[in-house]
């Protein structure tokens, strides 16, 4: 076992070790780590993502579990970077983002082009992947619903700390029908002491980033792109990304302007706003 820096990705397999040790066997934390002869501080720090356990101790542990040398395979693979400052994943792997975004104590995020996940409506996210084109349509409502569910984090009385950066190009991108826009444009209002617009005329060269920062783990920044997901926790990367939320900070509206201008976007007719400046596809 070598103890280092967790990442969100080491975190999330280690919560992946507790729940099979708690779905395939009846023993607690300090049960197991007596039967495979651990430390129950071994067992914690492992299970937390932690500290990065050797191939021995996997295998003691997935035998534990019940799980056979192909499984094993597979979970040795994935855990292999669980550890690296940079993490790439294929789009399709959700688990580590909800995780890596639940866990966290306070939230940052800019989009440039696209209502913040965390407060979209159930129709507007349907539609905008269906504008993608890049998610398969019997994909598209478990997709849906999995974002929507991450949003139940805005509701638990530990709620994280959130600050939604959005350009108005944003709002003005028609997703769906007008009625979808309206109902958008409602929640984001409901919503606005989470959300700082950045006026139309400011350009900000950034395809959109979120910060997570923890209690006591390291920051990470997190781009999602069309074909995959991206974590980082390298230091340098931590610090450029505090650039740009710095940057947003000084260029954008403040809360209350930000409220006026979301309320202009509530109830005006449709071709009022989708006239003005680029139109975006």
């Amino acid at each position: 076992m070598t103890v280092i820096t967790s990442t969100a990705y080491s975190r999330e397999l280690g919560d992946e070790l507790r729940r099979l040790r708690e779905t395939c066997t009846d023993l607690g934390g300090r049960a197991m780590a007596i039967r495979l002869g651990w430390d129950p501080s071994k067992m914690s720090t492992i299970e937390h993502g932690k500290a990065r356990a050797s191939e021995i101790d996997l295998v003691q542990f997935l035998t534990a579990c019940g799980k056979d040398a192909d499984y094993f395979e597979v979970f040795r693979r994935r855990y292999a970077t669980a550890f690296d400052e940079y993490i790439i994943q294929v789009s399709g792997n959700l688990r580590t983002l909800a995780f890596a975004e639940s866990t966290a104590k306070k939230i940052m995020s800019y989009d440039p082009l696209a209502v913040p996940g965390l407060v979209q409506e159930p129709e507007y996210a349907d539609a905008l992947y269906r504008l993608g084109g890049f998610v398969a349509e019997e994909r598209i409502p478990t997709v849906v619903q999995f974002r929507i569910d991450r949003q139940s984090i805005l509701r638990r009385h530990n709620r994280p700390e959130c600050l939604f950066y959005v350009h108005e190009l944003a709002l003005r991108q028609r997703v769906g029908s007008d009625r979808i826009m309206e109902e958008q444009y409602a929640r984001l209002l409901f919503d606005a002491h989470l959300i700082r617009v950045v006026p139309a005329h400011i350009v900000v060269p950034s395809t959109g980033l979120v910060l997570w920062e923890y209690e006591k783990s390291l920051p990470v920044a997190f781009s999602d792109t069309d074909v995959a997901k991206v974590f980082v926790q390298d230091p340098g990367a931590i610090a450029r990304t505090r650039l740009l939320f710095n940057h947003l900070e000084q260029v954008a509206m403040d809360t209350e302007q930000s409220r006026s201008k979301l309320a202009e976007y509530v109830g005006r007719p449709r071709g009022d706003f989708y006239a003005q400046g680029p139109r975006l596809a």
